[in-house]
């Protein structure tokens, strides 16, 4: 099939609910009524003068003849009966307060706070700056640390089982001593030390409690079909070696009280995270699932072909990730870890905000072949590999996207970014801060390398804690650098042009196929998958460059395979010989830190059919949105400050979003 122009949709929503620009066919522009309004409004005003020569014109009524009742076929709507999710839901399922340990020593943002802000509340960051999100968030997770949780708050109030310890007493005096290098020097302290055995204050009552405070309020904050609060925690195990898990509950408190947060403590091996999961689930009957982040900073040890202890992978910790990891966080404020240019060296795209230099804490350099390891793409084509030898695939994962904000605020947005810790929050010098100082200076990480992102958007079918996990669980999510993107992705056999030419693509896509994060079983006379992939705008942020479709697959020899295709695109760019689109150009305006939209296109919907399928071949299919260049919050800090950064600082970004894969099974 060919491409298919843009052409306007509206996403199950009416025009006047999200897209208040102009596009080609819609005829209103920013600041005026939109024609939607104005149309009904005009409709309503006929209908109360001519509303019976209408009924009388109505093609359905009924048989009787002395009945002024006219009714409407049971299909007339057509809305009703539709129960498959109608809107993206957008949250953050990474964010600190300083109830975490490393957050606490800088940010003085409570869990409360963090609830309130996502829900679109004003609130006063750590250092006196008013702070507020453009929109409110759907939902929230506040992930702080599992080790020694709620040590902070009980700390700097001077809790007397704290103080007790001998480290709680020396750690108190030092972080209210009134000296700033002190106080710092403590700081850091603390940090280093969730990187040991044992932990330095161990008071399990104290966890106990922070813990129930915690999801007692989540609950308070609870407004299903308004704003969700997911209670979770993160896992923070190897420091140095990135391999951090967030925990994510499907229950409220009575289940969620009658365990506590699995720290590294505990132990270093994710294994016997899910081991502990398990028993969870086992014991209470609730649900839980956990989300790996950060593979970029692992070393190669995220997505690695082994067990923990370097021993081969069993069948056995294969089922078990790919039970208890459904999602990976595939870009956040330290980094993108879709793909690498090492990895996909004909991925144009593929080199966007990488932190590829070391580990963690930059305690050791990065090596080439650790690059397999870490990033998305090549995890899903690893699994496949994996499958063909165990049966079982255990990067089997959809797609999401999170901030890991460390100030209480889910900051993504670039022009409104408080970056990662509250220690340096907006000043003019912030983006040569050091994030992570490594013994070798060069591979120190400073301020401008932050990445304003990310989020995670979940299909889900209404807005509460329970609709949102299992929408987790079967991977309908799909991730954002921080713009909110509205994307569609189906799989099927029978998409044709009228379905992407549908003001209701999603309608077409439920009954023909599969959405993001499904199975599609072969077709029994092995033609060739069909794609239904759209998008619409943020209406904060740029147009859209195009839709790109990411195929990996493993030949019959073994081999690993990747392919990007260009499906859609805005304006009349036309595909080289190899593919390849033209650059789609740039209207930003550093020193102003402005762009236009005069290029790309508000709204981008197409049908694929892959021409280079093997039905015999298992492979995996996802969507990569492009947005046109905006500029990068290095830009808006640059105007704010009046201050110039070195030409090694980005000015520019390409915001995109990530769709959770369809995988393709031959045998079903």
């Amino acid at each position: 099939m060919t491409k298919i122009m843009p052409v306007a949709f509206a996403f199950e929503y009416s025009i006047d609910q999200v897209i208040p620009w102009r596009t080609p066919m819609q005829g209103f522009t920013r600041g005026c009524c939109p024609y939607s309004i104005c149309l009904a409004l005009c409709l309503v005003a006929s209908l109360a003068v001519f509303a019976p020569s209408l009924a009388l014109a109505q093609e359905y009524s009924t048989a009787q003849k002395d009945t002024e009742v006219v009714l409407a076929p049971d299909a007339f709507s057509p809305y009703a009966g539709r129960n498959f999710p109608q809107r993206p839901l957008w949250g953050d399922s990474h964010l600190h307060t300083m109830v975490s340990v490393d957050a606490g020593t800088m940010t003085r943002l409570t869990q409360e706070q963090a609830f309130r802000f996502a829900r679109g509340e004003e609130v006063t960051t750590t250092h006196g700056l008013r702070a507020k999100l453009s929109r409110p968030l759907d939902w929230l997770v506040v992930s702080d640390h599992a080790e020694m949780y709620g040590l902070m708050p009980q700390l700097l109030a001077g809790d007397a089982e704290v103080l007790a310890t001998g480290q709680g007493k020396a750690w108190y005096e030092a972080l209210t001593s009134g000296d700033p290098q002190i106080a710092f020097k403590t700081a850091m302290e603390i940090v280093a030390s969730l990187s040991g055995d044992v932990p330095p204050i161990d008071n399990p009552k104290a966890i106990k409690h922070a813990w129930e405070e915690y999801t007692a309020l989540a609950e308070h904050y609870n407004q299903p079909g308004v704003f969700s609060t997911i209670i979770g925690y993160e896992y923070t195990t190897e420091g140095a070696n990135n391999l951090h898990r967030n925990v994510l509950f499907r229950d409220g408190p009575i289940r969620a009280n009658q365990t506590r947060p699995y720290s590294q403590y505990d132990s270093k091996n994710p294994e016997d995270l899910w081991a502990f999961l398990a028993d969870y689930e086992e014991r209470t009957g609730g649900e839980v699932l956990a989300i790996a982040h950060n593979g970029n900073l692992s070393n190669g040890r995220m997505f690695s072909w082994n067990a923990y202890d370097g021993s081969p992978l069993t069948v056995e910790i294969a089922e078990a990730r790919a039970r208890f990891e459904p999602l990976y966080e595939v870009t956040q404020i330290k980094g993108d870890g879709e793909a690498h240019p090492y990895l996909s060296p004909d991925d144009e795209f593929a080199d966007f905000d990488s932190w590829d230099a070391a580990n963690l804490n930059g305690t050791e350099v990065k090596k080439p072949e650790m690059l397999a390891g870490e990033y998305a793409r090549e995890a899903l084509k690893r699994g496949m590999k994996i499958e063909k030898k165990l049966g079982v695939n255990p990067f089997r994962f959809g797609m999401v996207g999170a901030t890991d904000s460390h100030t209480g605020m889910a900051t993504a947005q670039e022009d409104n970014f408080f970056g990662k810790h509250s220690g340096v929050e907006p000043e003019p010098n912030r983006w040569k801060h050091l994030v992570i100082e490594a013994p070798d200076p060069e591979l120190s990480i400073y301020g401008w390398k932050q990445a304003a992102g990310g989020l995670g958007a979940v299909w889900a079918r209404e807005n509460t804690r329970e609709a949102i996990f299992d929408a987790m669980m079967r991977k309908e999510t799909y991730a954002t650098t921080g713009s909110r993107m509205l994307v569609r992705f189906f799989a099927g056999y029978d998409f044709t042009e009228e379905d992407a030419n549908s003001r209701l693509p999603a309608d077409a896509g439920y009954r023909k196929g599969v959405p993001m994060g499904g199975n599609l079983a072969a077709a029994p006379d092995s033609k060739p998958p069909t794609f239904l992939v759209a998008a619409l705008k943020d209406a904060l942020s740029g147009n859209l460059d195009r839709i790109q479709i990411v195929k990996g697959w493993v030949d019959a020899s073994g081999e690993t395979h990747e392919k990007v295709y260009n499906v859609v695109w805005g304006g009349d760019r036309e595909l080289d010989a190899d593919g390849k689109l033209p650059d789609v150009g740039n209207t930003v305006d550093v020193e102003k830190a402005t762009w236009t939209n005069t290029i790309g296109a508000a709204e981008l919907i197409g049908v694929w059919e892959d021409p280079d399928f093997d039905p015999s071949l298992q492979a995996f299919y996802y969507a990569r949105v492009i947005e046109i260049p905006t500029p990068r919050w290095t830009a808006y800090e640059a105007r704010r400050f009046g201050i110039v950064m070195p030409d090694e600082v980005p000015m520019i970004t390409t915001e995109r979003a990530y769709t959770s894969p369809i995988w393709y099974t031959p045998n079903g």
